[in-house]
């Protein structure tokens, strides 16, 4: 439970950086001229996607972590490789928590920056369509772009050890950054009928710009969101030190209950 919430808080503050990875594609979305009810049901259906993917990105990874795990605990080749598991995940944590506190510049890996070129490219299309499932579709292809947030977080439930933990995982993580992402479309549907330029959104470092009514006024004070960055680092760095110490210290399994 402890575990939870803190991956939910993490969300929170991690928002902030969402808004510089995803916030374009929310406020992009705008308002919808059926009114306040539609626009809001454009909004949830769109952050639904989102997190959707996401909890499928944590089950896929928590039943991996559970094929690792030993049965009845016991001090296996599988045990091992769980506890090898946890380990790894936990570093990998740890890696994200220090960029996040600008210990660690960005690591650039060129497949995943292709990627992102690509997803990108779909979702520019996503947000031109018209149908009604288009929302949702936008959100299923957003949770698929490269972000360090979202991979410290499958980590961790991978290392949950379960299909059902590794959703919890995501699920909590993907609660935590709803506010800000829905603040993000409401700015976009206040600006909608303004037509004051178009509005950029990044995607992995890359500055996309979208044929959106509304400057990207979602952009928060550099400080603030810099705030929230180095407070989601520092929850990360913690779960970072709980994950890697499972699969250290002989009695794992007591600290997986912390």
């Amino acid at each position: 439970m402890g575990e939870t919430v803190l991956i939910f808080l993490a969300g929170v503050a991690g928002s902030t950086h969402c808004l510089g990875m995803c916030g374009g594609f929310a406020c992009a979305l705008g308002a919808d001229a059926r009114g306040g009810g539609a626009t809001l049901r454009r909004h949830l259906l769109y952050n639904l996607g989102r997190i959707t993917t996401y909890c499928f990105f944590g089950a896929v990874a928590g039943h991996v972590g559970m094929l690792l795990v030993g049965h009845g605990g016991e001090a296996t080749s599988l045990s091992l490789a769980q506890r090898a598991l946890a380990l790894g995940s936990g570093l990998l944590m740890l890696v994200v928590g220090l960029q996040f506190l600008g210990i660690f510049g960005r690591i650039r890996v060129a497949p995943l920056d292709a990627l992102a070129a690509r997803l990108v490219t779909a979702l520019r299309l996503l947000l031109a369509a018209s149908g009604s499932g288009a929302p949702l579709a936008l959100g299923v292809a957003n949770g698929l772009l490269p972000c360090p947030l979202v991979y410290a977080f499958v980590a961790q439930a991978a290392a949950s050890g379960g299909v059902l933990s590794g959703l919890a995982t995501m699920v909590a993580f993907g609660l935590g950054t709803l506010p800000m992402m829905l603040l993000a479309g409401g700015i976009g549907a206040r600006l909608r009928a303004s037509r004051a330029g178009p509005l950029s959104a990044a995607a992995d470092g890359q500055v996309v710009q979208f044929p959106a009514p509304a400057v990207p006024a979602f952009r928060i004070a550099g400080d603030a969101r810099l705030t929230g960055v180095r407070i989601a680092g520092v929850f990360i760095l913690v779960l970072g030190v709980v994950t890697c110490a499972r699969g250290v210290l002989p009695m794992a399994a007591h600290i997986h209950g912390l």
